[in-house]
């Protein structure tokens, strides 16, 4: 499988009101664009994943960035670096959609910690990407862990993945 992949934020807006000199007003326009070429190098990605979960109330699971997942089209997704995770909560959501904190083999690279954890709050989205890349560790520090931040209802949430498979 070949790979190209451009991440991309972009914030745009306004601030204005009005103080004693009169009425300021400032576009705002702050781009940040990643572009991951097919490689196994920094700033390349090789391997992706993507997917729609949902998880049961008060539920968790967690995918194997070393293991058996699978590209769109049938081939490994197994990871030695991750360069980009991207995961959008669903709008209809009523609890948050947790992601790190497993409590063995976590994948805490981009966390720092093994009992760190990002909330994404419902219609919310996370999005981590760098050049470098975080780096796996099969069998110590592999499973990126999801869960349902409460009991009651599912949470339903889209995950990608992409990054190097060395």
């Amino acid at each position: 499988m070949g790979l190209l992949l451009k991440a991309s934020v972009l914030l745009e807006g306004e601030v204005f009101g009005a103080n004693d000199l009169g009425t300021p007003d400032m576009d705002i326009k702050i781009r940040a664009i990643l572009n991951f070429l097919n490689g196994v190098t920094a700033g390349k990605a090789d391997r992706f994943y993507a997917d729609t979960n949902t998880l049961a109330a008060s539920a968790s699971a967690s995918l194997d960035l070393a293991g058996s997942l699978l590209d769109p089209v049938g081939g490994p997704a197994v990871f030695a670096k991750v360069n980009l995770i991207y995961v959008k909560a669903a709008a209809t959501n009523t609890n948050d959609v947790v992601i790190g904190g497993a409590a063995s083999n976590g994948f805490v690279t981009p966390f720092g910690a093994a009992t760190d954890k990002i909330k994404v709050r419902p219609g919310g989205v996370l999005l981590l990407a760098c050049d470098a890349g975080y780096v796996v560790t099969p069998g110590t520090g592999d499973l990126l862990q999801f869960a349902n931040s409460a009991g009651g209802t599912q949470v339903t949430y889209d995950v990608v993945l992409a990054g190097r498979s060395v």
